[in-house]
């Protein structure tokens, strides 16, 4: 057995059916062991999608993400993907390969010093250069993406250590790191405080996150929520954690949120904030949100609490440890009068929108979209106002959304959707994004055609960079500059060019009928949509 060998080894002692790639000479030895095994290799077009489609592939199965690369430009490719998983928390393996080991530090065709490019960008990196000690770092790897605060772990592997023989392989039962032992059950006395508090409030909010999703603590918020009576708000990476026409369910906050949700944690006494960060998109006034109130963060990373708002009681912990642990204590509660309140809010906070009829209207577009899903549907929504629309008018029933929230990355929706609907061929994925972020990844059809994953897809096409432009039109008083993208390419002759289904809406005429026959498609499809290019998410 050779390092490459190995390194298959570890990846099926792990579990792993997939590997997300592009070869290249210092990664070759690694894709030919993999022929050897029952691991599935699929070819992307550009790296950094590699990370997106391994990321989908996490998110929809809660398993690690892999993908691996060549050194070089094969590995620098990879990092706005990489940067992408770390600013989401997804788990991912990134494998790349490097130049021979005497030959590092000489400046040799393709080497880069990648565990140097991505420090910033990684839960931890490894240079492997002793081929015997590929067990143990692959399942310290593992171990380390996929616990405390998940994240992307790299792994750079000279193309000799790859071919060397190993003397004698075996993968570890556990792992032992002194230095790393994240905290998993929450403090007793900090959950009793919590309870108390929660006993005292009269106005309470939950305010929950992506990181309630990465703990698989979706059913343990309901069963809090609902046996309460508390009000729930979510982040954008914590849409979905709630149905969107739960009772309980109030909407998303941050600056692109719901005005009555950002109204909910402004009036709330007590504040319980669970898997989130506070980061700016969502909070972006951190002291009004704890002025006058309690604050409880909830959160397995203990950097985060604290970083951006002040707390009054922090609980560190898993969410789904923790939630249990909370719902273990004896509490009566009577907020219905706060409900009625924040009903109130929803009703007469709603945005008006005043649309243009020769276009289609985003926003009861993907509502009816979201109505004629299937319960369990993958929407994964791309950067941009496209995102905005997504996170505002999809329905979320008892399915998945998913975006890039931390980083913002355009061109994330299609390969993404791409790893989710690779990892459940059975399941609806649906990628939504617009005509500037789909020129970003739209290669990736190649792969869908190639392997045979049939996603859809939808371009709500305005010719603008439409975020960006809104952003010149308020803030620079419409001196737009690199914002026109024009009406290029033609977007049915694209789909031509990848032998898929093509739809196209101009406008709101028979949009049900188009949905209908959108959904109903069983390979993959490309649905243009008509958007008004003055259109803005306020």
């Amino acid at each position: 057995m050779n390092g490459a060998d190995a390194i298959i080894k570890c990846l099926e002692e792990e579990g792993v059916t997939t590997v997300f790639g592009y070869p290249g000479v210092a990664i070759c030895p690694f894709f030919n062991s993999i022929l050897n095994s029952e691991i599935n290799s699929v070819i992307i077009r550009t790296e950094q999608n590699a990370a997106h489609a391994a990321s989908g592939l996490a998110r929809v199965t809660g398993q690690v993400g892999v993908c691996a690369v060549t050194s070089g430009p094969g590995a620098t490719n990879l990092i706005t993907g990489i940067a992408t998983a770390f600013a989401d928390s997804i788990p991912l393996i990134c494998i790349t390969g490097q130049v021979h080991s005497e030959l590092i530090g000489s400046d040799v065709f393709q080497e880069a010093d990648i565990t140097g490019a991505v420090e910033s960008f990684v839960k931890y990196s490894y240079l492997i250069r002793n081929v015997e000690e590929i067990p143990r770092i692959f399942k310290e790897a593992f171990y380390i993406a996929n616990s405390g605060r998940k994240g992307p772990v790299l792994i750079d592997i000279p193309i000799d250590i790859q071919t060397q023989t190993i003397s004698k392989f075996k993968y570890p039962d556990s792992v032992h790191m002194r230095t790393y032992k994240p905290t998993i059950k929450g403090n007793v006395v900090q959950i009793k405080k919590v309870i108390k508090e929660l006993a005292k409030a009269k106005k309470p909010i939950i305010c929950t996150g992506g990181g309630v999703l990465l703990a698989d603590a979706k059913s343990e918020i309901r069963e809090f929520a609902e046996r309460y009576s508390i009000p729930v708000v979510t982040t954008m990476m914590g849409n979905g954690i709630l149905p969107t026409k739960h009772p309980m369910y109030f909407g998303m906050v941050g600056n692109n949120g719901h005005a009555h949700a950002n109204r909910a944690m402004n009036e709330a006494d007590l504040i319980i904030m669970i898997g989130a960060r506070v980061a700016d998109r969502a909070i972006s006034q951190p002291d009004l949100i704890t002025k006058n109130k309690v604050l409880v963060h909830i959160d397995v990373d203990p950097a985060e609490i604290g970083k951006n708002a002040d707390f009054t009681i922090p609980l560190v912990g898993d969410a789904k440890h923790i939630i249990k642990e909370l719902l273990l204590e004896e509490l009566s509660t009577d907020f219905s009068l706060w409900i009625s309140t924040l009903l109130q809010y929803k009703e007469t906070m709603a945005k008006k929108r005043v649309v243009n009829p020769d276009f289609v209207d985003p926003a009861v577009f993907i509502q009816a979209l979201s109505e004629k899903m299937e319960d369990d549907a993958v929407y994964v929504a791309d950067v941009g106002q496209n995102q905005i629309w997504s996170c505002n008018y999809h329905i979320v029933k008892e399915g998945l959304f998913l975006t890039s929230g931390g980083m913002g990355t355009m061109g994330y929706s299609l390969p993404a959707a791409l790893g989710a609907k690779y990892a459940n061929k059975d399941r609806q994925v649906i990628a939504v994004c617009g005509d500037g972020s789909f020129q970003m990844s739209m290669m990736e059809l190649a792969t869908m055609k190639q392997y045979n994953i049939p996603v859809k897809m939808i371009v709500l096409k305005n010719n603008v960079l439409g975020m960006v432009r809104e952003y010149q039109f308020f803030q620079y008083k419409g001196n737009y500059n690199a914002v026109e993208i024009t009406d290029i390419p033609n977007l049915q002759k694209i789909a031509e060019a990848y032998e898929m289904n093509y739809i196209y809406l101009k406008n709101m005429n028979g949009y049900i009928e188009a949905i209908n026959e959108f959904l109903s498609c069983k390979d993959s499809v490309l649905m243009e949509c008509s958007v008004d290019p003055l259109d803005i998410v306020r």
